[in-house]
C-alpha cells in the first residue's frame, strides 16, 4: 500500500532523528529527500535539526529544487540530490550526513575503499571519494559523476557522505553501514599502529565470489581491479584467462619492473 503524504514526511523526520541520535549530523547539519513522483519530492527544510523536525516542516519541491509547497525553505545543496534523481531512476530517497569517522578518512586523504568486510562488500561495495566541491554549488553534483551509475555510497572530500536507495530506509542503513565500515577500518588501523598500517582485505578469490553474490542479488558493484589485486602480474592473478584483464595485468606489472630499475639506478 502506497504511503500517504503525512507518513512520507513522518518517516523523513523518523530517519532524521535516527541520524541526529547516531552522531552522523550536528546542528542543523544534513539534508534528506524522498521521490513521490515523476517530477515530486519531498525534502527536508535549510536550518532545522533533522533532530528535532516535524511533518510540517517538510517541503514539496520540483525536479529543479524549486519549492511548490511548505513554509519553509529546501536546502541549498539539495542539488545533489536533484542530480542523483536525474541518473539513477532506480533511486527513490537521499541522505547526506556528516559520520564522522567516514568523513574523517576524507579529511585524512585515505581512501575508504578497502574490501574488509563481507557484509560491507555485500550491501555497498566499496566506497568511492569524490573530489572537494564547493557547497552549495553545482561542483558537489558534478564530483559524483564519475561513481554515481556503480555505487550507492559517496564519500565527499571533507564533506561528510551521501548515500541512496530504492527507499529511504534503505539509503540510512546504507548511511549506518559506511560509518561502521570506517570504524572497523579505523580500529584495524590503530591497532596495527597507524593510518599507513598494512589492512587485511578478503582475498580476489573470495571477492570475486562475493561479487557473484551481488550480481545475482542485483546490486552494483565490480571487482576493484588489477590495481589493487596483491596478485598483479603473478602467476596467480586471476585476470589471466580474461584478455583484457590480463592485458591491464601486463601493462600494470611493466610499469612496476620500470620503476624498480628507475629507483635501483638512482641509488633508491
Amino acid at each position: 500500500m502506497a504511503q500517504s503524504p503525512f507518513e512520507i514526511k513522518k518517516e523523513i523526520c523518523d530517519i532524521g532523528k535516527r541520524i541526529y541520535d547516531h552522531g552522523f549530523v550536528a546542528a542543523n547539519d544534513g539534508n534528506i529527500s524522498v521521490k513521490v513522483g515523476p517530477n515530486e519530492f519531498y525534502c527536508t527544510p535549510t536550518g532545522v535539526s533533522k533532530g528535532y523536525m516535524t511533518p510540517d516542516m517538510i517541503i514539496r519541491i520540483d525536479g529543479d529544487g524549486n519549492k511548490i509547497d511548505g513554509r519553509l525553505n529546501p536546502s541549498s545543496e539539495i542539488k545533489m540530490h536533484m542530480r542523483v534523481y536525474k541518473e539513477r531512476p532506480d533511486v527513490n530517497a537521499v541522505v547526506h550526513a556528516h559520520p564522522p569517522v567516514a568523513t574523517a578518512f576524507t579529511v585524512a586523504g585515505v581512501e575508504l575503499d578497502q574490501y574488509i568486510l563481507p557484509e560491507a562488500i555485500l550491501t555497498i561495495g566499496n566506497v568511492p571519494t569524490c573530489d572537494y566541491g564547493m557547497p552549495s554549488t553545482m561542483e558537489i553534483p558534478d564530483s559524483l559523476m564519475p561513481y554515481i551509475q556503480k555505487h550507492d555510497a559517496f564519500l565527499l572530500k571533507n564533506h561528510g557522505a551521501l548515500t541512496v536507495g530504492n527507499t529511504l530506509l534503505r539509503a540510512c542503513f546504507t548511511m549506518e553501514e559506511v560509518e561502521f565500515n570506517a570504524k572497523i577500518n579505523l580500529y584495524a588501523r590503530q591497532i596495527g599502529a597507524g593510518a599507513n598500517s598494512r589492512i587485511d582485505e578478503i582475498s580476489c578469490e573470495e571477492l570475486e565470489r562475493l561479487m557473484e553474490l551481488r550480481k545475482k542479488m542485483g546490486l552494483p558493484g565490480k571487482h576493484p581491479g588489477c590495481q589493487k589485486c596483491k596478485n598483479l602480474g603473478t602467476s596467480n592473478c586471476r585476470c589471466k584467462d580474461n584478455v583484457k584483464g590480463a592485458a591491464d595485468c601486463a601493462d600494470a606489472a611493466l610499469v612496476a619492473e620500470i620503476t624498480k630499475k628507475v629507483l635501483a639506478s638512482l641509488g633508491k
